[in-house]
């Protein structure tokens, strides 16, 4: 093995079989103070779509976690603002917020999660959000600060993953589908620990809140952590940099616009989703993110 400059000599006892480095998408995740809200845009336009004048409320709130998808919003809000709307950014920091300020009517949307993480969120807290709209697919996979090849880790090794069941058991598929683990037929990624039938490595898990996942990287004795290029970021990698990376597209996983479901139709919450399905958005994403996500709509 050549460990990287930053790394520790690799341990013996090679135990992975090596997988195919296809680079792949998929989905992604995502808040507890409001930091703020920014206003964006705003100014009257007759084209149309335009929003009503004279009094009506053209402002649109939506809560959002961190970059890419803060600057999705203020892409969209340029877009908005041609035909009348102003878009606000209230900010948060963490992945909580933004669905608690969304279900108690202090924003109007939020643009920060894959659905099945709102899924969860409604199950728990009784709350009608809706996912509108698919925008974009993380490239989401596992990491490795002491080993540049999965075929390099130990048998024994530990695994970091996520401790929430949406992002639990997308990580599980991903080691499933590399033949790492084998979970039970049919569980996807629905997959739990519990449903690892064949663990023919040992591995030893590591469960992990999503937000700090990356300084699980930093840990002397986790082999492999499971993130996402936004958080993983923080500490300069990307997913060229993983291990391993999600082969398996599926869409529930992208990062969707969300309401509340009441609200769904509205002209309000209707204008927001143009302006984040546009062409401006799509080629915003291509032209500055393609190393991490791919487009979804």
């Amino acid at each position: 093995m050549s460990p990287r400059p930053h790394s520790r000599p690799a341990r013996s006892r090679p135990g992975f079989p090596r997988p195919a480095r296809r680079r792949t998408a998929a989905l992604a995740g995502t808040a507890v103070l409001a930091a703020g809200a920014l206003l964006l845009t705003g100014c009257a336009s007759d084209a149309g779509g335009s929003a009503e004048e004279d009094g009506e409320d053209t402002t649109i709130r939506v809560a959002s976690h961190m970059t890419p998808m803060t600057d999705v919003v203020e892409v969209a809000a340029d877009v908005a603002a041609e035909d009348g709307w102003t878009v606000e950014l209230v900010q948060v920091n963490d992945n909580v917020q933004y669905n608690r300020l969304l279900a108690d009517g202090e924003v109007d949307a939020n643009f920060a999660q894959h659905e099945p993480y709102m899924e969860a969120f409604n199950a728990e807290h009784d709350a009608e959000l809706q996912a509108l709209a698919p925008i974009y697919d993380a490239k989401v996979g596992f990491y490795s600060r002491d080993y540049d090849d999965v075929a390099e880790v130990p048998d024994g090794a530990k695994v970091a993953i996520p401790n929430d069941a949406s992002n639990e058991g997308r990580a599980l598929a991903i080691l499933d589908e590399h033949g790492l683990i084998s979970l039970a037929d049919g569980v996807g990624f629905e997959g739990r620990i519990a449903d690892v039938e064949e663990n023919p490595h040992d591995l030893e898990w590591v469960q992990v809140d999503l937000l700090n996942l990356s300084s699980a990287y930093e840990e002397d004795d986790v082999a492999l952590v499971y993130n996402y290029p936004t958080y993983i970021a923080r500490v300069g990698l990307t997913p060229e940099d993983a291990v391993l990376l999600e082969e398996t597209v599926d869409q529930r996983f992208a990062i969707q616009l969300v309401s509340r479901a009441e609200d769904a139709e509205s002209e309000k919450i209707q204008a927001l989703e143009r302006a984040m399905t546009s062409d401006e958005v799509r080629d915003f994403l291509v032209e500055e993110h393609s190393e991490t996500l791919l487009p979804s709509f």
